[in-house]
């Protein structure tokens, strides 16, 4: 099958000559249609930059975006507005994503209008008030006349979702949209994301700094973890989790609050040599983790940055050092 999404040596850059900072470097993956992969990192490691490139809200410094095979940048103008309304994107902060000087009402059908979506007002305020009902704002009529200042965190990232479903999308990319919601309803917004996957059929690129997100909402998919703008491993998420190859994926995974007392007493805390993650205006040699990597080998690892190396049990690895070993997290 061939990919929806496809990402080839993406780099972008910001600022100039000595300022200049490289938050993605060379990053490549492709996404199938039906997918959902996840990709992860700390804060500041390109993963957004990444998800906004995909999106078209950003250029790329260099490196390509295809969408059904085409090069984006090789688009007409039609062929790029149907691009930009097939590919969607949920961002982060439901507070700034919605226009407080606009009702409900008026967010979701402005879209419904500008792109033909429906034919007359009526025909907009009802296809509005059925995607309310399919984000689970219910009953829709007792929320369509209100701002976003009026709704909860959480129902208000189910309006951006709504919203994004308007132009009937094949790719969504979800920016942390679980992070700025209450804990106790992430995992609702989550389940109804799944079901809005099977139910629209689309494609989901979920960016996230939690792995124990990343790993439930995309059990049956993949994970791609990044670090200071490169991908460092991914691969199908049963096998990431249970058999993590590098260092750094270790150390997220050894990070997760574990829910059964017994599994927590036994897990293992990799150790890093430094808390520290390196400034973007002066990154180390070799491998970007090498200063904070408790499998560090001098002479090798900070020397020349490792190449992502395909594994025999599926998904790729960029550490040399530990690619041929399993380990395990409890002890």
């Amino acid at each position: 099958m061939a990919p929806i999404i496809e990402v080839r040596n993406l780099t972008k850059q910001f600022g100039k000559g000595a300022e200049m900072v490289t938050a993605v470097d060379s990053v490549s993956f492709a996404i199938e249609p039906g997918e959902t992969v996840c990709l992860v990192g700390e804060s500041g490691c390109g993963k957004s930059t990444t998800g906004r490139m995909v999106a078209g809200l950003l250029e790329a410094t260099s490196g390509e975006v295809i969408f059904e095979g085409k090069n984006i940048k090789q688009l007409d103008s039609a062929a790029f507005r149907r691009y930009r309304q097939t590919v969607q994107i949920i961002h982060q902060d439901p507070y700034s994503s919605l226009n407080p000087t606009q009702t409900i009402r008026q967010i979701i059908t402005a879209p419904l209008l500008r792109h033909n979506k429906v034919k007359g007002k009526s025909a907009a305020e009802a296809r509005a008030l059925e995607l309310l009902e399919v984000v689970d704002l219910t009953p829709a009529r007792d929320v369509i006349d209100k701002y976003p200042h009026q709704l909860s965190g959480g129902q208000r990232q189910r309006v951006a979702v709504a919203r994004a479903l308007t132009v009937d999308p094949k790719f969504i990319v979800a920016d942390e949209a679980v992070s700025m919601v209450d804990v106790s309803i992430r995992v609702s917004i989550l389940t109804m994301l799944a079901r809005l996957k099977k139910e629209f059929d689309v494609t989901f690129l979920f960016i996230t700094h939690d792995l124990a997100l990343a790993k439930y909402f995309a059990w049956q998919g993949r994970i791609t973890v990044m670090y200071l703008g490169r991908i460092v491993e991914d691969g199908p998420t049963q096998r990431l989790i249970t058999d993590p190859r590098h260092p750094y994926t270790q150390a997220l995974l050894s990070a997760v609050p574990e829910a059964d007392p017994e599994l927590a007493h036994h897990k293992r805390e990799i150790e890093l040599r430094d808390a520290e993650i390196p400034s973007l205006l002066a990154l180390p040699r070799g491998c970007t983790f090498h200063p904070r990597c408790p499998y560090f080998v001098a002479g090798q690892c900070d020397v020349a940055v490792p190449p992502l190396e395909a594994l025999p049990e599926g998904g790729r690895v960029a550490c040399p050092v530990r690619m041929g070993e399993r380990i395990s997290l409890l002890v």
